[in-house]
């Protein structure tokens, strides 16, 4: 057995962002995962070999024919979920909305991933990562103080608050329906997923420990103890000495004056001492200070780059990254005793297993596979 979730197959319909990175994360858990896509990459044509279509099988149909439309709806009889990012009411109209779907097979999870939802007042509306997270509370909380909200890249809301969120919810459904026999539509929004991840904020919050603004709490950089520092190579070390005793060891190691640190919880203070330890770290280089706090409580940690980062040998102990294809990417998370994750192929070619799929699950010969071809259904 590879992988948690071998046994279960996984109808995913092409997209961007979120939708095929919670199809990563089930194919990596050892999913069955059948990307449809829409059309074959001509020969010549550059192909993007993206990270979240590994491990996926690709099937190339014509969704605007209705013998297209057929042989999706047979392969999701056999199937146990599809995910699918499209507006609302795109699948509606290719006749493949949830109400057909789950008369063909009643046992179907119907994953759904948009950024607004599938109902409100934005339903239907165009908007991105950006969008999403400012609706919901998580941009407006991150930043300095006095500067603007910075988009943490798109990983809040593409990929923290919707693909993760959609994974989870189809697993979810996956494991009710074992029990029921009855499938369900999960609806993922961007805008409640990024909210979820700032439940502990608003926790701070409901409990007058956070102030609503940026830059002035103590995650969001207004704390000197959790903080980000220059140092004399011009590289970066993070520090997050929270709780008293890790920041008595930031004081011992670093040689903090007592006298300018030592009340850590002092407020009002804090931005002096974030200047005064700015000035600290900038004496030493980040090979030197990772020297001397590595393997330390003090919670002090460099900053690596995207290209640093898999060499790191701690990553690299763990097998936190992978090479697939020649390249080196983020491996599977997380990991298992007995059913450890396994990338079993990186990106397939647009379409390129149309044919394979359609003759293992739909039992299709080669004749059967001509009339569609004649027919347009495979594209």
């Amino acid at each position: 057995m590879m992988g948690p979730l071998s046994g279960i197959r996984i109808v995913e319909f092409e997209g961007l962002g979120p939708a095929p990175f919670a199809g990563m994360m089930l194919a990596d858990m050892g999913a069955e995962v059948i990307s449809i896509t829409r059309k074959t990459t001509p020969e010549g044509k550059r192909f993007d070999n993206s990270i979240s279509e590994r491990g996926k099988k690709s099937i190339a149909i014509n969704l605007k024919s209705p013998e297209g439309i057929e042989t999706v709806l047979q392969l999701l009889e056999k199937s146990d979920a599809l995910i699918e990012g499209f507006r609302p009411g795109v699948m509606e109209r290719l006749g493949l909305g949830p109400d057909v779907c789950l008369a063909r097979n009643p046992k179907l999870v119907f994953g759904r991933m948009t950024g607004w939802g599938q109902t409100g007042p934005l339903a239907h509306a165009a908007g991105h990562d950006i969008n999403y997270i400012s609706l919901s509370g998580a941009l407006g909380a991150i930043g300095r103080t006095g500067e603007k909200p910075m988009p943490p890249l798109n990983l809040v809301g593409d990929f923290g608050g919707g693909g993760m969120f959609l994974a989870f919810g189809v697993v979810s459904a996956l494991l009710e329906a074992s029990r029921s026999g009855q499938g369900q539509v999960v609806d993922t929004s961007m805008v409640e997923g990024s909210a979820a991840l700032m439940h502990m904020m608003y926790s701070f919050f409901n409990n007058g420990g956070w102030q609503d603004k940026r830059g002035v709490n103590m995650l969001d950089t207004g704390a000197h103890f959790y903080e980000t520092y220059e140092t004399a190579d011009g590289e970066y070390m993070s520090v997050g000495s929270i709780e008293p005793q890790f920041y008595a060891l930031l004081m011992e190691k670093a040689e903090l004056d007592p006298a300018v640190f030592g009340n850590q919880m002092d407020m009002a203070n804090w931005p002096k001492m974030e200047d005064a330890l700015a000035e600290v770290f900038k004496t030493k280089t980040r090979a030197e200070w990772s020297e001397i706090f590595e393997g330390t409580d003090a919670c002090v940690a460099p900053i690596l780059s995207m290209t640093e980062a898999p060499k790191h040998p701690h990553n690299v102990a763990r097998g936190s990254f992978i090479e697939v294809g020649g390249d080196i990417q983020p491996g599977p998370a997380p990991k298992f005793s007995r059913t450890q994750p396994q990338v079993k192929a990186p990106a397939a070619r647009p379409g390129s297993d149309t044919a394979a799929v359609l003759q293992d699950i739909l039992q299709l010969d080669a004749v059967k596979l001509a009339e569609l071809e004649q027919a347009g259904a495979l594209s």
